[in-house]
């Protein structure tokens, strides 16, 4: 009888196992947010493309998140208040699409700015008695906390494009002269490269400034340590906590709109002895992060992040653009920093789902090579997306001026097929990139233990794909350019 009753509560567990079923949505250009459901089997269809066993972590997620930019709050208003009401609980709301729960907040202008602006533009204020966020009080605070309404748990982190134009060699807030866009002499694109080669006119060059353009005094230095430690307690009188701080916003992007080129010499200095003191001294529970980072030059980060003192001070890396292509060789030599994607490539203002694939098929790769958080740029802007500085792009939320309405684009779903599954401790246990076929491929586990995998098909036909998940099989067949996400309910 106990054999009998044995081999059928067996036979009720293997059928159980075998029954479980998936819940599935796809995406593609013609059809969004498709729900259907699919039983994990016994047999693989074709070779397995990942195989996981539950126990493997690369790493445990934290957040998703955004940047706070002015022209995204400029684009919220252009919209009638309930609908107002309704994209900022799709995109922060902990019951909403995309969940965001981090927001990065650029300290004075950055290139989605109104127009150029600091907080103390008063030449020699080496005392900062004119800092103040007046500014920010009436655009990035109010955008900021209408977040926070949606989501009072969210965390924050902060960085420059430019410092006050004062406390630059140029004396302005730009790195390279563009008569269409700023005012900068072009005689001073020579503190550049000082005509010692040819220059290379692309944003992010392979050649890197040979001088700092924060001026290297003490004075300035320290001031400017000081203007960072202002700006988080300013803000953190309006009840906005910041939680980490990071010293410019990619150094090696040679930009007409706001920026600032560092030496590794100069990154090491300003970090090591003027900063980290400044904020373990005034805000000791903010990580300092080097980053952002935009380079592909390892040779050049790693002279940073090789240096003793960096070692000490530094909890993390973030990573944008060109250096995603060195993630995985950083993270490998330095695997006791943690890591951050700090900013999701914003394309060209295509707003198209070729532009959706990139942006998928990025959380692919970041998070498969260990970055804790991942965020997105503009998430929300108006008509072709169009910065003060010429540049258009685009954004998860596109807003129409004269219809007053807003649209979600091909990005917001590419974000939402990771997002909305992926909540803050799921653990990140495998994952493919789309080099090689366009077959990008992530597992994770959900803190309630339940399984999610997120696969996108970039080619032009269907694409039959297997994924073992312990002792059984996800086998599906997806669609030509399709987006999917599957979750096994435990």
């Amino acid at each position: 009888m106990k054999k009998s009753l044995f081999i059928s509560c067996f036979a009720v567990l293997t059928l159980s196992v075998h029954a479980q079923t998936m819940t599935w949505v796809s995406s593609t250009e013609s059809e969004t947010w498709k729900q259907s459901t699919v039983k994990l089997q016994r047999k693989a269809l074709v070779t397995p493309s990942l195989e996981v066993k539950g126990t493997e972590s690369i790493v445990t997620f934290k957040a998703w998140g955004t940047c706070f930019n002015e022209l995204g709050w400029d684009a919220l208003n252009l919209l009638p208040e309930e609908k107002k009401e309704a994209v900022l609980k799709g995109l922060f709301s902990t019951d909403g699409d995309l969940r965001f729960s981090m927001g990065r907040i650029p300290m004075n202008a950055n290139d989605y700015a109104r127009d150029w602006y600091s907080c103390d533009e008063v030449d020699g204020d080496f005392q900062l008695a004119y800092f103040n966020i007046d500014r920010d009080k009436t655009t990035l605070i109010p955008f900021i906390k209408s977040a926070l309404k949606q989501n009072p748990g969210m965390t924050f982190w902060i960085s420059p494009w430019s410092p006050p134009s004062w406390m630059k060699i140029n004396h302005y807030y730009s790195v390279v002269s563009n008569a269409q866009y700023n005012k900068l002499p072009k005689a001073s694109d020579i503190a550049l490269f000082e005509g010692g080669t040819k220059k290379d006119e692309s944003v992010y060059p392979k050649q890197l400034a040979v001088n700092d353009y924060f001026i290297q005094d003490p004075r300035y230095l320290k001031t400017y340590a000081n203007y960072f430690c202002k700006f988080i307690s300013a803000y953190k009188e309006q009840g906005i906590s910041i939680t980490k701080a990071m010293f410019q916003n990619e150094p090696f992007s040679y930009t007409a709109y706001p920026g600032c080129a560092w030496t590794p010499e100069g990154i090491i200095r300003f970090n090591t002895e003027y900063l980290a003191p400044a904020l373990k001294k005034q805000h000791p529970d903010v990580d300092l992060y080097f980053g952002t980072l935009n380079t592909n030059r390892f040779d050049f980060v790693d002279q940073v992040l090789s240096n003793a003192q960096m070692a000490q001070v530094v909890k993390g890396v973030t990573f944008q653009w060109e250096g995603g292509q060195i993630l995985s060789r950083i993270r490998a030599k330095y695997p006791q920093l943690k890591f951050m994607q700090s900013e999701s490539e914003c394309g060209w203002g295509s707003f198209d789902w070729k532009s959706a694939e990139h942006t998928f098929g990025l959380m692919n790769h970041y998070l498969g090579n260990g970055c804790e958080e991942y965020i997105f740029w503009n998430c929300i802007l108006s008509d072709n997306g169009t910065s003060s500085w010429g540049w258009k792009q685009n954004a998860l939320i596109r807003v129409d001026s004269k219809t007053k309405t807003a649209t979600l684009t091909p990005e917001y779903f590419a974000a939402k097929h990771y997002s909305h599954f992926l909540t803050p401790g799921s653990h990140i246990l495998a994952y493919r990139g789309e080099q090689t076929d366009q077959l990008p491929i992530l597992v994770a586990q959900t803190p309630l233990g339940n399984y999610v995998v997120i696969a996108g098909n970039f080619s032009e036909k269907q694409r039959t794909m297997t994924v073992k998940l312990a002792n059984n099989y996800l086998n599906a067949t997806l669609q030509p350019h399709s987006m999917n996400t599957f979750q096994l309910q435990k």
